[in-house]
């Protein structure tokens, strides 16, 4: 993903084993790539990944429940399941589901954010990497696969227009045969249910299950939320 305004992320904070995938630099316009993503434009606030990590620590403190997407994954997994927050903020899901039992991993662009996750939730792994430029390798240089992948919090609609296919054919080389992919957000955020499932299809994808919420109500062709599942093409 592009790294124009922002100053490099410390070493420090790549902490697992991350490697850029070549496809991004090859197939994107230079002008695209100048294009940032909702939250690198939010970025250019200094404050904004502090403000961010206190606000969901307010929310719970308060007492208001923030692991509805964590319950929701956890009921569709199997005991012990590897799982990709792609997209973890402040790791809240990834947390919960590390501490349900499951070998749950969080990846997400802002590295203080990422910092925030390891200190709260030490039972998950963190790392930070860009969704439409990474790889995930395990110890022997392998490329790691999950049982679910997951992406909330509206994650899809803040990648930028051109980082959207990226980062699904991404997700895809992270999934094997029996792999789901979880992807929830708010359609009415410019990222369409047609159009969603068209970029889906053109890496490989298939929707196969849509619901409204994360409680898995029934899809709404004219909603506002689309919880969508999807695995590999068979």
């Amino acid at each position: 993903m592009a790294n124009d305004g922002f100053l490099p992320t410390p070493e420090s904070a790549q902490t697992f084993s991350l490697s850029a995938s070549a496809h991004h630099t090859d197939t994107q316009s230079d002008d695209a790539v100048r294009e940032l993503n909702k939250w690198r434009q939010a970025m250019q606030d200094p404050t904004h990944s502090q403000r961010y990590a206190e606000r969901w620590e307010r929310i719970e403190a308060e007492g208001d429940d923030i692991n509805g997407e964590a319950r929701a994954i956890d009921a569709m997994a199997q005991r012990g399941s590897t799982i990709l927050d792609a997209g973890c903020g402040n790791g809240r899901l990834a947390g919960y589901l590390a501490a349900a039992g499951h070998d749950a991993m969080g990846v997400d662009l802002d590295s203080h954010l990422v910092e925030v996750a390891r200190t709260k939730y030490p039972q998950g792994r963190f790392a930070v990497a860009d969704l439409a430029d990474f790889e995930l390798r395990n110890d022997n240089g392998e490329l790691m696969s999950f049982d679910i992948i997951v992406s909330a919090g509206n994650v899809q609609t803040f990648l930028a227009d051109w980082e959207r296919i990226p980062a699904l054919g991404n997700i895809t080389k992270h999934m094997h045969t029996e792999s789901r992919f979880v992807a929830g957000f708010q359609l009415a955020r410019g990222y369409s249910n047609a159009q969603f499932t068209a970029d889906a299809e053109s890496v490989g994808l298939q929707v196969y299950q849509r619901f409204s919420t994360w409680q898995f109500d029934p899809f709404v062709e004219d909603g506002e939320f689309m919880l969508a599942v999807l695995r590999l093409k068979a």
